[in-house]
């Protein structure tokens, strides 16, 4: 995997850099067999004027082989915004992989059900 790092507002330290490949390349394990994925990671401030203290936020875009996902997260640390945005990656490329093998299921017993209704024909 791919992974590209754009700070937006603030300084991108190497700290912050080795946290985000540390994070984000652990999500790699929940793609199975695409090969082929860029990381597009933004993190920063997404303006420099809140009421309350500073906010921080992180957005993560997976492009390829069939995958287009963002998430985004905003929250009053850095690394707690890119821990939160983290966790709503693995948790989309799950249910994704959930929803596929629903969908595999459902043709399968389809195809059995319509097997099943040839055969009861033949008897006949």
């Amino acid at each position: 995997m791919n992974i590209q790092i754009k700070a937006t507002g603030i300084e991108l330290t190497e700290a912050i850099s080795e946290y985000v490949y540390k994070k984000i390349g652990a999500v790699e394990k929940y793609l199975g067999e695409r090969t082929a994925v860029d990381a597009f990671v933004e993190v920063g401030k997404p303006s420099h004027h809140h009421k309350s203290g500073d906010v921080f936020r992180a957005e993560v875009r997976l492009v390829g082989e069939g995958l287009n996902l963002v998430a985004t997260k905003e929250s009053d640390d850095l690394y707690k915004a890119i821990d939160l945005v983290e966790n709503e990656v693995k948790r989309e490329l799950s249910s994704e992989k959930g929803r596929h093998t629903k969908m595999l299921r459902r043709g399968q017993r389809a195809i059995k059900d319509m097997m099943r209704g040839l055969r009861d024909w033949r008897k006949k």
